[in-house]
């Protein structure tokens, strides 16, 4: 059995990224009914802050040294929030592009995991190694525009390409991406045309999700 972590990073419940998620769990239950999945709502969830007490902490990681006082108490959040995020085996993101990136409860979550010693590490003969490894994680992404390659938008897509990087240096490589573009360009008909298609890409990619 595998647990899973879906990671709602919109605040609207018409959301297109939501719903495309929505469409996604509905094949994966149906083909892994064996599997876990929680859900993990940005926008009402508990998210530590990255204050300075957490900035001192990491510093001193950073520096081979232990959190101290404030820090340390401060640091215990982070560690919390991390080793939630370690205990799965798969991971779902399901979000909007806003201001060509992301939003600004997902930047939080990532600022608060992505850290020294936990889900990165520095070694001198290679450089950053990630310590998140053979997972998958599936983009699930809703766009204004389009910014695929070729468009001239594509500059502009902070989105995509941040989560990549982002996952990849936490040790992440396995990732998959699946997005409805053009929802503020088109009529709601022709996107919700876009979102059933992209609904099916991404219930063929559930059964070899793993």
């Amino acid at each position: 059995m595998a647990k899973v972590l879906c990671i709602i990073a919109s605040p609207r419940d018409e959301s297109w990224s939501s719903r495309l998620a929505d469409g996604f769990l509905t094949t994966y239950r149906q083909l892994h009914p064996q599997d876990s999945i929680e859900m993990l709502d940005l926008f009402s969830a508990d998210i530590p802050p990255f204050t300075a007490p957490q900035a001192a902490a990491k510093y001193a990681v950073l520096g081979g040294q232990e959190p101290r006082d404030r820090a340390q108490v401060a640091w215990v959040e982070v560690i919390r929030t991390i080793e939630h995020f370690k205990s799965f085996d798969k991971y779902v993101l399901a979000s909007p592009m806003w201001n060509f990136s992301i939003p600004y409860r997902l930047k939080q979550y990532l600022d608060v995991i992505v850290q020294p010693g936990l889900t990165f590490k520095f070694v001198p003969e290679q450089g950053y190694v990630g310590l998140v490894t053979g997972r998958p994680l599936l983009l699930l992404l809703a766009r204004g525009g389009t910014y695929g390659a070729g468009n001239p938008c594509e500059t502009m897509d902070f989105q995509e390409s941040y989560l990549r990087a982002i996952a990849g240096f936490i040790g992440i490589t396995d990732i998959h991406a699946v997005r409805v573009e053009n929802t503020l360009m088109e009529t709601p008909e022709q996107v919700e045309e876009r979102l059933q298609a992209a609904i099916r890409e991404a219930g063929r990619l559930a059964e070899k999700f793993a």
